[in-house]
């Protein structure tokens, strides 16, 4: 059986101007990673990035240095798009700025969006679906062994939620609770394709690395 593993992205700037970038906090937790698996002797045969800036510099802090194919169908949802959609078109600075209201927005949003609502968004819930559908495709039509992607929470909750064959609304509390730079990993061959490991962190797993642990 071969493996695909999905790192959700290091932590972002949230809250900035431009939140397509990672924090310094961010370059740390892709160094971490980066040596934890270097350590466990996991290299990967092939590597994989959505389109986003976050989602690339996550690879290049992680010290893999050949270039990655990218598939945009890893790409995140356009949360900020789907709030200022729902917000009559400008987000309201509470909602951008305040995790605790962001979040609780944002839930609402989502489960919205997955019954066919937020009319005008750039991306209908079959769309997004249906992209992450091809980007998995794209990653396990392969002859290599061991598959890095890049992606990001809602991507991630969203395979695990579709491998698991669980109701759409699953994937909400799935991608809320995913931890930057951590592992979801996938086993599969021409025929099967099943969750191994969900949300792993083992580079946060000493006191040091404890500091390092962020959900945004």
């Amino acid at each position: 059986m071969a493996e695909l593993l999905v790192i959700r992205h290091a932590q972002a700037s949230f809250g900035a101007d431009n939140y397509d970038l990672l924090s310094e906090l961010g370059h740390r937790q892709s160094q971490a990673l980066g040596q934890a698996l270097r350590s466990a002797g996991w290299v990967p045969d092939r590597l994989v990035t959505g389109t986003l800036t976050r989602q690339r510099e996550t690879l290049r802090s992680m010290g893999f240095d050949a270039a990655p194919e990218e598939h945009p169908g890893w790409n995140e949802y356009d949360f900020h798009d789907l709030l200022r959609v729902k917000h009559g078109g400008t987000i309201p600075d509470m909602v951008q700025k305040d995790r605790k209201t962001h979040f609780r927005t944002l839930r609402a949003v989502l489960r919205e969006w997955q019954q066919g609502g937020i009319a005008g968004a750039a991306e209908s819930w079959t769309e997004f679906s249906a992209r992450l559908e091809a980007a998995r495709r794209f990653a396990i039509d392969t002859e290599a062994r061991r598959v890095l992607v890049i992606s990001s929470g809602g991507a991630i909750g969203q395979l695990v939620a579709t491998a698991l064959g669980a109701p759409a609304e699953q994937m909400i509390a799935l991608n809320l609770q995913i931890k930057n730079t951590s592992m979801t990993r996938f086993v599969f061959n021409e025929r099967v394709f099943f969750l191994h490991e969900f949300n792993s962190t083992p580079h946060f797993a000493t006191p040091e690395g404890a500091d390092l642990l962020s959900y945004s």
